[in-house]
């Protein structure tokens, strides 16, 4: 059994809880994380990756306009065992967060996503207007030897809407970034190269 690193777990309550925001070093040791890069990878040759819609309507089209990645969500028992066991830590880290923060996370979803060069997501919050569920966003990079001029970072903004930026983040393999959902505004810049991650968000039962 892989659990997730309770230290790292431990320092991201306590961002979450002073900051509202952790960029660092991921949850999941490296041999994971190589085996989730290849694993995304393979999804994307394999044509397994569907192209990602805006909105949290089933039915939604693919909107390319404003995010140009490609999707996978992993079901709640994978056949891959990287999966299984990315869902096991981030289950550990929901945990952790519960009993540290007292946030009442019920339900875990995650996805793969591979942003092809040149591809972005423009800037966004990931709490819906109308639905309150979603309370901590996350994404785990799987891009080993990313360069530092070849773009593609995750930006967040300062949550008072004054554009002021908190922290811009390459996506190399092995980093983290974990985020209130409700608090800040975020957009993924182009890059020069493909890119992979692992990205979700720990949401409370509807009300």
């Amino acid at each position: 059994m892989v659990d997730f690193d309770t230290r790292t777990g431990s320092a991201i309550a306590d961002a979450l809880s002073t900051s509202g925001c952790y960029i660092g070093p991921s949850i999941f040791g490296t041999e994971l994380t190589l085996a989730l890069g290849r694993r995304a990878a393979a999804l994307s040759r394999e044509g397994k990756l569907s192209g990602a819609s805006v909105g949290h309507h089933d039915d939604a089209p693919p909107d390319a306009a404003h995010r140009g990645d490609e999707t996978r969500w992993l079901t709640d028992a994978p056949d891959d065992e990287s999966e299984r066991d990315a869902l096991r830590g981030m289950q550990g880290l929901r945990a952790e967060l519960n009993e540290a923060l007292y946030i009442g996370a019920h339900d875990l979803q995650m996805h793969f996503a591979h942003y092809a060069a040149g591809t972005s997501y423009t800037l966004h919050r990931d709490r819906f207007v109308d639905d309150e569920a979603r309370l901590v966003s996350f994404v785990v990079y799987l891009n080993a030897g990313w360069p530092d001029d070849a773009g593609g970072e995750l930006v967040l903004y300062a949550d008072d809407d004054s554009g002021d930026v908190l922290a811009r983040t390459l996506p190399r393999e092995g980093t983290m970034a974990c985020f209130l959902s409700d608090r800040f505004p975020h957009e993924v810049l182009p890059a020069t190269r493909a890119r992979y991650s692992l990205s979700g968000w720990m949401s409370r039962l509807p009300r």
